[in-house]
């Protein structure tokens, strides 16, 4: 981190507001020269050029999309700044969504001094605040994408059965989150009713903590909680997003384990859904179409999620009758297949009429014991701390204040650097 940064800049839109400000930055002992006129605009503009401050102020007042424009400051602060925004639109939503981005607060104009010197005080402690963190103190949480390359590769029947795993041989608690929104399958493969927690979630955002989790989640068993939806087909999906991040949130306070199954569609749509996952499973049969789309979302992941294991796992395997062989399949991915899952149609029917998961309704078939060698690889990619590699990321992240402006960067087409070097 640079030591050379000035202590504090302000990029307000009117002299009111200047005037205002002004006084308090003497009191603090902080050059008045550094509170500029011109709003967020002109703060990315100054900072594209010149090193971040350690506290910034910026007003969105003439900013027409105001988490666009954050994303764009994003790209030219430096970490560990504390931002602190400036508005006159008194909407809750946007206050969410401002803090959610990596703000650090939010204050409405019109301005008055001990409004600002508060939010001051609280930021200069913030920045000043030991970066170090006890491990111990650190929730163990690991995040699970699981990813078909096509349609019928079985990737729903792999989310639901290492959710299981990990709820029941694990003892972990632990959230399915199916989000196949129209279409999936997670609450019919544990026969249960998908309820409208989902679907709720994703009309109110807003609504979205601990309490909400909590009533809107279906239990499967004591550890196993799902969330999922049945929505009318003839009603599109009409989100941004937000709602999902909001609840992986949400999951890692509540739950050791979370399992996605992740559609490709939505990946491709929300790519910031990965931006805390540890391990995304490539679910995969060994045909052209399958190493074809391998080969593309493994070039994905490198680029937008570098940061998650890959692990890839073959399912339906037959001897003799796949389009390609192993050592073809895994010449053209350029990589190892992890684990290969035998078909097994009785097994698969078996599950269907119990109304189980595949490996809870048939532990002792092969395809099983290799259902429960991929989990154990997956709770086996926790380090000695305690902590997956992307866990020990995110935590450097919050650790350095402006971390979800970094995860803004790492969002970005082209990253410019990895989120773990930036504490």
């Amino acid at each position: 981190m640079n030591n050379n940064r000035d202590p504090f800049a302000a990029f307000m839109c009117d002299e009111t507001s200047l005037d205002t400000l002004r006084p308090v930055i003497a009191d603090m002992g902080w050059p008045s020269e550094k509170c500029h006129r011109g709003g967020l605009r002109n703060a990315i503009q100054s900072l594209s050029v010149t090193a971040s401050p350690n506290i910034l102020m910026v007003d969105l007042s003439e900013s027409g999309d105001p988490l666009h424009d954050i994303n764009a400051l994003a790209e030219v602060c430096e970490p560990g700044t504390v931002v602190i925004a400036v508005g006159q639109v008194n909407d809750v939503r946007l206050y969410r969504d401002l803090i959610a981005s990596g703000i650090q607060d939010y204050l409405l104009k019109p301005l008055n001094a001990g409004q600002i010197r508060d939010a001051l005080v609280n930021a200069q402690a913030i920045f000043t605040a030991p970066k170090n963190h006890d491990s111990s103190g650190v929730k163990r949480h690991v995040s699970t994408a699981v990813v078909g390359t096509r349609g019928g590769v079985g990737a729903s029947t792999l989310a639901t059965s290492l959710a299981w795993l990990f709820s029941t041989d694990h003892r972990a608690p632990t959230a399915l989150l199916d989000l196949d929104v129209h279409f999936g399958t997670g609450a019919l493969t544990l026969d249960l009713e998908p309820g409208r927690g989902l679907s709720d979630a994703i009309d109110n955002p807003s609504r979205i903590d601990g309490l909400f989790i909590e009533r809107a989640m279906i239990r499967a068993n004591d550890n196993l909680a799902i969330l999922s939806a049945e929505a009318p087909i003839n009603s599109p999906l009409m989100t941004d997003g937000s709602a999902f991040v909001q609840l992986e949130e949400e999951f890692r306070h509540a739950f050791e384990m979370t399992v996605i199954d992740m559609p490709r569609n939505m990946l491709i749509n929300f790519p910031h859904l990965l931006a805390d996952v540890n391990v995304v499973i490539l679910a995969t049969e060994l045909t052209l179409a399958g190493a074809r789309d391998a080969i593309r979302l493994l070039s994905w992941l490198k680029s937008n999620a570098a940061h998650a294991r890959p692990i890839i796992v073959a399912n339906k395997v037959q001897p003799g009758t796949a389009e390609i062989s192993k050592a073809d399949f895994e010449a053209s991915i350029e990589r190892k297949i992890n684990f290969m899952i035998p078909y097994d149609i009785k097994a698969a029917s078996n599950a269907a009429k119990l109304g189980q998961t595949f490996v809870n309704a048939n532990r002792a078939s092969k395809a099983g014991g290799v259902l429960r060698d991929v989990a154990q690889a997956i709770v086996g990619s926790v380090d000695e701390d305690g902590a997956t590699a992307a866990d020990t990321g995110a935590d450097k992240r919050k650790a350095s204040l402006l971390g979800k402006f970094d995860l803004k960067k790492m969002l970005a087409t082209k990253p410019k650097s990895k989120v773990a070097a930036k504490a």
